[in-house]
């Protein structure tokens, strides 16, 4: 996927069990950010970092998107636990994963294993892509997002 090229549209599960595509946020900037796995380290940390700064990502007019592999449920849990108020999109068949390109050999104790890179991407209200985040450390990154959302507004 490249930079200012059109983002196809995509329709998952979210953790309440609805169906969203990415065209429901037609003429919002959308920060999709891509994380391994519910409810461990990591994620945790990145999660509550964009539930911290979201208040701020919506005054700048943003529509945040969390998306892994878990299932709807799995999300539903780990959503209600840290309280964070944007859906999880569930990508269990790793068809948004793919499309996304996030899935990469990573090496697991010694085991060589598929898991999503943490990446995140903004997209623009016209569905172009508008910046990349590859190997996103999770601390601070949701800080990191809103200056870049800024910085395109301008």
């Amino acid at each position: 996927m490249e930079l200012h090229e059109k983002v196809a549209n995509f329709t998952l599960q979210d953790d309440q069990d609805h169906t969203t595509s990415l065209t429901d946020f037609a003429g919002k900037p959308v920060v999709l950010f891509f994380y391994p796995k519910a409810d461990t380290p990591g994620c945790t940390i990145e999660a509550c970092g964009f539930r911290d700064t979201f208040e701020k990502l919506q005054k700048a007019g943003a529509v945040v998107l969390g998306i892994s592999r878990d299932t709807p449920k799995a999300q539903r849990k780990f959503r209600e636990k840290y309280d964070l108020p944007y859906p999880l999109l569930a990508d269990v068949d790793e068809k948004v994963c793919n499309q996304f390109g996030v899935l990469k050999e990573k090496n697991m104790y010694g085991k060589k294993v598929i898991g999503i890179e943490r990446t995140t991407f903004v997209i623009g209200p016209d569905q172009t892509l508008l910046q990349i985040f590859p190997k996103v450390k999770p601390e601070g990154h949701a800080e990191e997002v809103l200056a870049a959302l800024q910085s395109h507004k301008s």
